[in-house]
């Protein structure tokens, strides 16, 4: 059994003040129990004030986690904060491991660090992920990697997010250091059974036509229905919106691998010189996709729906951790924390809960006694019972 605790300070110049709220709401040491960890998230100025530092180096325990443009916890809210979920466990313990570079052969190295980490008989029951974002690297390619090299462990994380244009501060935070090209990693054992909840699209707002991708290069999409990308974008009116990076980031594709798992939504991002799609996850030669339309509303009503799920079974479970695609977000224009919101009031005291906004997310759609189907999301609300 996991217990979890909160924190979050908002106190982003003065380093003292904000270790000191974040001590206070932990509370003393002796109140960890014998395995801990903390996960955390904050906006970039956090990493460069020195608030990281030393949060970390006054903690007795090991952090890590994502830069991100805006978190919830303890129901407080906002784009400049600092938030940690502490777990802390007598029967679970946590196996923290930092990737080297991933700007060479991402495949292997996240591979290698990850089963030279799993050197105990027993699978790990759960595994963390924490990304900077790295538009050359795939998200797919790190969690169909995991996925191998683990045998199919339930895997759940993020790919960091910031408020920049140019994706400047999109860090991965391990301890107080904090890194543009490195993957860290938890590796959970014993007495723990997550669950895991996914909102995307509503089946209504999918379009009935569908279309094949018949020439892909990862996540570079060439040719739909063996014509050129531009030419399908072109037939469904949206050539002007292709042009413009992240104009149909309220049309995401919703990807079927066709092999009986669940439909996955992917992101269009923009056109490359050679006119084809950049998305923002892998679209495999062969598989089908739907583009759909979301919404505000819709954006509400999935995650809505995924929470009524979950608070059916809180029972037995510590904590929630929780991560929205930042594209989630650009539906409410500036009411940008209206999802954080519903989250806050539908939840409240029933358990403690972080809710994060991401760049990318990493969560199972398929989990059975012998293996997780693991997937890389955009466009989705994903969370994870601990």
């Amino acid at each position: 059994m996991i217990k979890t605790l909160i924190a979050y300070t908002t106190e982003v110049d003065d380093v003292k003040t904000a270790v000191e709220q974040i001590q206070s709401q932990l509370g003393p040491a002796d109140g960890f129990l014998k395995n801990t960890i903390g996960i955390v998230a904050c906006h970039y100025e956090f990493v460069y004030s020195g608030v990281l530092k030393s949060v970390s180096d006054a903690l007795p325990f090991e952090l890590a986690g994502t830069i991100s443009s805006g978190q919830s916890a303890a129901e407080s809210f906002g784009p400049i904060i600092f938030t940690i979920m502490v777990l802390t466990s007598n029967d679970v313990d946590f196996v923290k491991v930092l990737t080297p570079s991933l700007l060479e052969e991402p495949g292997r190295v996240v591979a290698d660090t990850y089963k030279a980490a799993a050197v105990r008989a027993e699978k790990p029951a759960l595994l963390f992920a924490f990304v900077p974002f790295m538009i050359q690297n795939s998200g797919d390619e790190y969690v169909n990697v995991l996925s191998e090299a683990s045998g199919g462990v339930p895997c759940f994380g993020t790919l960091a997010i910031d408020d920049t244009l140019d994706f400047a501060n999109c860090f991965m935070l391990s301890d107080g250091e904090h890194y543009r090209d490195r993957m860290a990693m938890i590796l959970v054992y014993g007495n723990i059974q997550p669950k895991f909840y996914i909102a995307n699209i509503s089946q209504n707002r999918v379009l009935e036509k569908s279309a094949v991708v018949t020439k892909s290069d990862g996540h570079i999409l060439m040719e739909v229905n063996g014509r050129p990308v531009a030419d399908f974008f072109e037939d469904l009116g949206l050539t002007k919106a292709s042009e413009t990076q992240y104009a149909m980031s309220n049309l995401p594709f919703l990807l079927d691998y066709n092999d009986g798992t669940p439909k996955v939504s992917k992101i269009f991002v923009t056109l490359t010189p050679e006119k084809y799609a950049l998305c923002a996850g892998t679209m495999p030669e062969g598989s089908t996709f739907h583009i759909a339309s979301t919404d505000k509303k819709d954006v509400l009503l999935t995650t809505s729906q995924a929470i009524d799920l979950l608070l059916k079974d809180i029972k037995g479970h510590g904590g929630l951790l929780i991560y929205s695609c930042i594209s989630r977000n650009m539906a409410f224009g500036a009411d940008q924390f209206k999802e954080i919101e519903l989250v806050n009031e539908k939840i409240g005291s029933a358990l403690p809960f972080m809710m994060i906004f991401s760049g990318g997310e990493v969560c199972p759609t398929q989990v059975s006694d012998d293996k997780a189907i693991n997937r890389f999301h955009n466009n989705a609300f994903i969370a994870c019972l601990l």
